[in-house]
């Protein structure tokens, strides 16, 4: 152990709310550039990076692909043959150009390789692949090639990757903080099952069965208990997953929801014992991290869990300057925020897109600029530009390959230095209301997703929802169930954005630290609660907070099993579903907005015309610092934006400065754009 990681407890480098903290005490920002040191002649190694320095980043963001550096099993070649793939000469010279690297090893790393990185070797043993429920390989439809994915509950494929970080971690080892650029480790890159991640796709592997035996087994104490939970006889042999949705009550979901479960629990363990393996391969004492993909709420990545298994759990982003890719934006944002707040992490988008894959949809520059700032505005801190500088399968980065600035670098140049002037790591987004989807409502839509094999991040990368996925059953309980937790989410939030409150979204398993100053927490439930949420939230309420459940009361636990007694809601509100409708009426939840308003003296701002929004920034003492305008729309227009106390705006990015009277701001927004505003106080800065 350096003696800078035996003054930090152990950690060379620890996470800050602001970012990452260094030995010496000082706070490095995560904004970072991604490099792909492989793809490129050494020659321009050099020029890259500093161009990467040039545009205002201290960060370079690096996978080392195992199937690129495996010439044969258990032989590696880094450098010794191939230059290109010295990642240790490539990692020193970020060093010596006074930049941080964030280290991406995989296993799987997918950077638009064939077979995501892994090698072709390892995809093709039947020991590693996944399995259906028949007991067949599954099948990744990617370009170029279509390949069967990876067990994460096989043991040959674990070791196989145990053997390649023994390989790499030695070489790496000497260069992690502050001998060295390293500063954080990802394990692994967007878990959810490589996209087949629907209940039912997989994992039937034979090593995942015997898993989830034993996961079962420790949640209900025996497989007799299990059984008996189930259902099911006594005597059925060894106790087998379900490979459809076939509930026909409410009492027959518990085994569907615990498969569910297990999914999360199969992906959690493997994190840990990847990063358990790095750790072992001497890249220990530094913050681990790990990747959502988009849609990440339909899938078996639990942030929660995965928290146990890395530090930091964050996100990626992909989107077009839309209203409705706003919204997703703004959902899936401002949940990474309170949870990585209520942990004291910075919020951070491991892949924030620049630039596109040529086999995908195009994304423009607008899109790029409108993703990255409309994510900043609803509160993330950090952000990895993937990719900084351009190769092959890649199309619009701000930097080339030979190392030579596009004009897009201007606006990440730009946006660098807003930052740091405004000290917006610093700044907070005060979000005094929750709107808290419990896990095992995910659980329920993910077991009744109606689509199959089709993942349902697709479509919530549309935006759609439960009701536009899921099937409608009722099960016996009055009501479509999986499609009226949503919808109750879903009229809040469209009734608290018309009013200009500020809110965020809360993934139940999260409650323990994302509801920290929370003084309105909306939980939807459709009959089911978790007690231990069910007793944070009322431990809540006892604090003053309120707290409002609906569009049913619950009578079950979170595997939808009948509660001994009826759970007492005498401190908390409920908004009951409208009858023969999906959710609670209109007029029910605005009038529940309007009291919590008043009641409360909760924050509004007011921003007209409809479609556009707006987010404030605050200080410690929380006076308002920073402010930004969204315009997603395809209309050019002026917003009227309230913001209480200030006298004017400065345009961080364009310059422009602007007069309010009464707090009230009046700007120019061109279509599908988002404006960073300064403010000002009458006296001079807010």
């Amino acid at each position: 152990m350096s003696s800078a990681a035996a003054a930090s407890g152990g950690r060379r480098v620890r996470l800050a709310p602001e970012g990452l903290e260094l030995s010496g005490g000082e706070r490095l920002p995560l904004y970072a550039g991604s490099v792909h040191y492989w793809r490129l002649a050494v020659e321009d190694w050099a020029r890259c990076l500093e161009a990467v320095r040039e545009v205002g980043f201290k960060l370079v963001d690096v996978y080392v692909p195992w199937a690129v550096h495996e010439r044969a099993p258990g032989v590696f070649d880094f450098g010794e043959e191939d230059a290109r793939l010295d990642v240790v000469r490539f990692l020193r010279l970020v060093h010596e150009l006074g930049l941080y690297a964030i280290v991406r090893p995989g296993p799987h790393i997918n950077a638009e390789l064939t077979y995501f990185g892994i090698p072709p070797r390892i995809i093709w043993d039947p020991a590693c692949q996944a399995r259906s429920p028949l007991g067949n390989p599954v099948m990744l439809p990617m370009v170029p090639v279509a390949f069967p994915v990876p067990s994460y509950a096989s043991e040959v494929f674990h070791r196989e990757a145990e053997r390649y970080f023994a390989a790499l971690g030695p070489r790496l080892s000497p260069l992690r903080h502050p001998e060295g650029p390293i500063v954080l480790l990802q394990v692994d890159n967007e878990g959810a099952l490589y996209f087949r991640d629907s209940a039912y796709d997989q994992d039937y592997h034979p090593d995942a069965l015997a898993h989830y035996r034993r996961f079962v087994e420790a949640k209900y104490g025996s497989a007799e208990a299990a059984r008996a939970a189930y259902g099911l006889e006594a005597d059925g042999g060894e106790l087998e997953p379900p490979v459809r949705f076939d509930a026909e009550g409410a009492e027959g979901l518990a085994r569907h929801l615990d498969w569910v479960e297990f999914h999360e629990e199969l992906l959690a363990s493997s994190m840990a014992r990847m990063r358990d393996a790095l750790e072992a391969s001497g890249l220990g004492e530094l913050p681990t991290s790990h990747n959502l993909p988009f849609g990440q709420e339909t899938t078996p990545l639990n942030a929660a869990r995965l928290g146990k298994s890395v530090d930091l759990v964050a996100l990626d982003y992909y989107h077009k300057a839309s209203p409705l890719d706003r919204l997703v934006i703004a959902r899936r944002t401002t949940e990474l925020v309170a949870r990585c707040e209520g942990r004291g992490h910075p919020p951070f988008a491991a892949e924030m897109g620049a630039g596109f894959p040529p086999f995908f949809p195009p994304l423009v520059e607008d899109d790029s600029a409108f993703t990255l700032l409309a994510a900043l505005a609803y509160g993330l801190r950090g952000f990895n530009v993937y990719m900084a500088v351009e190769r092959d399968r890649w199309l619009g980065a701000p930097i080339d390959r030979r190392g030579r600035r596009r004009p897009f670098a201007r606006f990440y140049e730009r946006l660098l230095g807003a930052l740091d002037e405004v000290g917006f790591p610093r700044l907070r987004r005060r979000a005094p209301v929750r709107l808290v989807t419990p896990r095992s409502l995910r659980r329920l839509t993910r077991a009744m997703h109606a689509f199959g094999p089709a993942t349902g991040a697709f479509f919530a990368v549309l935006g759609a929802g439960a009701r536009e996925r899921c099937f409608e059953d009722e099960l016996g309980l009055g009501g479509p169930i999986a499609l009226e937790g949503d919808a109750f989410v879903r009229a809040f939030e469209g009734a608290l954005e018309a009013r200009g409150v500020p809110f965020a979204h809360v993934a139940g398993e999260d409650a323990d630290v994302a509801l920290g100053g929370a003084r309105w927490v909306v939980c939807a439930t459709t009959g089911g609660l978790k007690p231990a949420l069910l007793g944070r939230l009322d431990a809540l309420a006892r604090e003053g907070a309120w707290v409002t459940l609906g569009p049913r009361p619950p009578e079950r636990d979170g595997s939808m099993r009948r509660l001994p007694a009826p759970p007492d809601l005498g401190r908390l509100r409920v908004v009951r579903g409208e009858r023969g409708a999906f959710g609670p009426s209109r007029a029910a939840v605005d009038r529940e907005v309007s009291r919590a308003i008043e009641a409360l003296s909760l924050p509004t701002y007011a921003c007209t015309p409809e479609g556009v929004h707006v987010t404030a920034f605050e200080d410690e003492a929380g006076a308002l610092r920073a402010a930004f305008v969204l315009n997603p729309g395809p209309d050019d227009l002026v917003a009227r934006v309230v913001l209480p106390g200030v006298a004017g705006a400065t345009d961080l990015l364009e310059g422009a400065s602007f007069e309010a009277e009464g707090g009230l701001l009046e700007v120019r927004m061109p279509p599908r754009r988002v404006r960073f505003f300064r403010l000002r106080a009458g006296g001079g800065l807010a």
